[in-house]
């Protein structure tokens, strides 16, 4: 009889542990805004870049990861409080800014409610001017680039590619375009050329130039490009906005 009235007390103990749990409070306010260069939003990869966010004295002090939209926008959902947020060293194509002597390029804030803020930084170059177009079986592209930093921070570029995809998630990983011949994607059945890296002799007008997919194994009737610019030492690229075209 004592095993059966301890069976059950153990099961209402369980079950308003369970409740506890289930009426656990879920954060309401969302927190959003862009990665810019004088209000201008800063493009990705898909997946590639991220901040974190810390809450100090709220349990054990944890970063919370924040990922970039390849349009260089960011969206979560977080509680209210006091944070810091940081950039996790060396990702981007960008340097963070320097907030203060004191706290170096880490930003703090207080998210109470809604809040959309954007973020500061201050990338090695910019995208001008960009066009992407269809001229035959090809896809052509454009790009005029701006070179922010200088001097003894200043970097190179390694090269500038056109990247092709089916859907709008595009970058130089293998998963986010069909260039690239691996276990994701067959370049070859797809029967893509492209004409080389863009030449960097001029870096406010470099062209580049890409065979269209093989329309016997491509079954869309649209595709969708941008170009990406690898800067010397920098493993994330800066992207142009993804254009879609109507084959």
């Amino acid at each position: 009889m004592k095993l059966k009235y301890y069976i059950l007390f153990m099961g209402l103990v369980l079950s308003l542990a369970s409740c506890e749990i289930d009426n656990y409070e879920e954060p309401q306010s969302f927190f959003t805004g862009n990665v810019v260069y004088d209000g201008m939003p800063i493009e990705v990869g898909p997946s590639q870049v991220r901040f974190q966010l810390w809450q100090p004295g709220f349990g054990a002090l944890a970063p919370l990861d924040v990922n970039i939209a390849p349009d260089g926008s960011y969206s979560g959902r977080f509680f209210d409080g006091d944070y810091k947020l940081k950039f996790v060293n060396g990702q981007g194509p960008w340097i963070a800014q320097q907030q203060s002597a004191q706290a170096g390029d880490t930003i703090f804030f207080s998210l109470n409610g809604d809040t959309m803020m954007d973020i500061e930084v201050t990338p090695y170059y910019i995208v001008q001017n960009s066009e992407i177009s269809l001229n035959g079986g090809r896809v052509n592209a454009s790009v005029d680039l701006d070179q922010i930093i200088t001097g003894d921070n200043g970097r190179g570029i390694e090269y500038v590619n056109l990247y092709l995809n089916k859907t709008e998630l595009v970058s130089n990983w293998a998963e986010y375009n069909i260039n690239d011949g691996d276990r994701y994607n067959d370049s070859e059945s797809y029967g893509i050329v492209q004409e080389g890296p863009g030449d960097l002799s001029d870096i406010n007008n470099i062209n580049l130039s890409v065979n269209l997919p093989n329309p016997i194994n491509y079954d869309r009737d649209y595709i969708f490009a941008r170009v990406g610019i690898k800067i010397l030492g920098i493993e994330d690229l800066l992207f142009t906005p993804t254009v879609k075209l109507e084959l």
